[in-house]
Parts: C-alpha cells; sequence; structure tokens
C-alpha cells in the first residue's frame, strides 16, 4: 500500500503547520451519477462563494488576514515568480464578482468547503499516483505539467511539492495541480487535502475535512476517512 509523507524538509520550513487528509474510496464522480443532486452541489457552491465575501474585510486585499498567513508562507521557500496559494486564486474571483464555477461535482464540493472556511482545498486521483506520495522540498527538475498547459513547467529546487515517483503532482505547495493525476469524472479514489499554515484556524481545519469528508459521501458515495497531520504525525496509508 502507497503512503502519503510529509518529509523532514517540510516540517524544518513549518513546523506549526496542520494538514488534513481526506481519503474517499469507491465513489461515483460521473455527472450521470450526480444528475439528481447535481443542483444541490451548484447551489452549495453559490452559496460558498457568498459567504466567502467574510474573509475579505480590508480594502487592501492582500492584507486580509486569509491571504495575508499564505503570501508569508510562500516567502519561506522558492516559487515560480507570481504564483499564489489556491485560496488566494479563489478568494480574488469572489473580490472580483467573477464566482467560482462549476468543474465536475468532486471538485465543486471541495472548492464549497475551501471557500467557506478560508482554507485551500485540493484533490488528485489516487489510482495515478506512482509510489508514495510526499509533501517536501523539490530536488529540482520534478516534472510538472500544469492544467491547461501544454509544455511541461518543472519544479524548482527547493520549492516545496507534492510529488510520487514520476514527478510534481502540485506545485508550489498548493499553487497548482497537474494533469496526470487530476479528479475527472472517472476517478474512483481521491486523495482530498486541506492545508493550514495559521495555529489559530486548527479547529476550522477540523470542521472542512469533517464536512468535505460527509459531503463527498452523501453525494458521491463510497467511504471516507479522515486524518489529521502535524509534526507528530507525519505519514499516512493511502
Amino acid at each position: 500500500m502507497s503512503k502519503f509523507i510529509i518529509t523532514e524538509e517540510f516540517w524544518d520550513v513549518f513546523p506549526q503547520a496542520e494538514i488534513a487528509v481526506i481519503l474517499a474510496k469507491g465513489i461515483n464522480n460521473s455527472e450521470l451519477y450526480a444528475e439528481d443532486f447535481r443542483s444541490d452541489i451548484i447551489e452549495m457552491l453559490g452559496k460558498s462563494n457568498m459567504e466567502a465575501k467574510k474573509y475579505l474585510t480590508e480594502e487592501v486585499f492582500s492584507e486580509n488576514k486569509v491571504i495575508a498567513v499564505w503570501r508569508t508562507a510562500y516567502q519561506k521557500f522558492k516559487t515560480k515568480k507570481g504564483v499564489r496559494c489556491s485560496i488566494e486564486a479563489l478568494l480574488k474571483r469572489v473580490e472580483k464578482g467573477n464566482n467560482v464555477g462549476v468543474l465536475n461535482p468532486l471538485v465543486d464540493i471541495y472548492n464549497s468547503v475551501s471557500l467557506k472556511y478560508g482554507l485551500p482545498c485540493g484533490g488528485e486521483d489516487i489510482d495515478t499516483f506512482a509510489g508514495d506520495m510526499l509533501l517536501t522540498k523539490a530536488e529540482g527538475g520534478e516534472l510538472f505539467l500544469a492544467l491547461g498547459d501544454e509544455e511541461y513547467d518543472n519544479a524548482l529546487p527547493g520549492e516545496i511539492i507534492y510529488k510520487d515517483d514520476e514527478g510534481a503532482v502540485c506545485r508550489c505547495w498548493n499553487w497548482r495541480d497537474g494533469q496526470r493525476t487530476m479528479l475527472t469524472e472517472d476517478t474512483i479514489n481521491a486523495f482530498l487535502i486541506i492545508e493550514s499554515v495559521d495555529p489559530d484556524r486548527s479547529t476550522d481545519l477540523k470542521s472542512a475535512a469533517e464536512e468535505l469528508s460527509v459531503l463527498v459521501q452523501r453525494f458521491l458515495g463510497g467511504t471516507s476517512q479522515v486524518v489529521h497531520m502535524n509534526i507528530n504525525n507525519r505519514e499516512t496509508d493511502m
């Protein structure tokens, strides 16, 4: 069985980080399966877009706390120029009145949770992984083809990435997912993750993870397990 391992190199930079993993197994992410309740998921996403405005209280966008903590985090490791945390990208759309839209059932569900709690959420297809999944510092050159791109844009030395034996899975910690491991309508087993670098939001992280787990089972079936990871709990079976 493959594992998810958060390495020492990561904890050296982010000793107070907390990561919630949701392992969703045996789900059905097809639009056909979701047809009868697709409107419920879309409505939930719409409500989360509205609710997310509570995180945008400052006149200067970058000074909102849920964004500022990640701006600070991204200054602690090598990044591709101009990249931002995934929750910042979502909230920027909300600020501009361009609501986060519909993709596929599972992505819509985790985007709803991300917006509601102001925490970055992501997801990958477990069955596409090659060996163990690591959250670590890149050696540099790990292969990466981002969603929507046609050319590879590989990892930089010292960059925080998710990676497996074939290359990077998500670059710049939670900036952008790759095509190789993306969630699709054919996904049966999903690796979902919620991240926090703010110790004051530990309770929010736990609530978000439990809610995401419940929603996935409710709408997509299968089973769902939540694992909370920190510097004292660094790996889990997948």
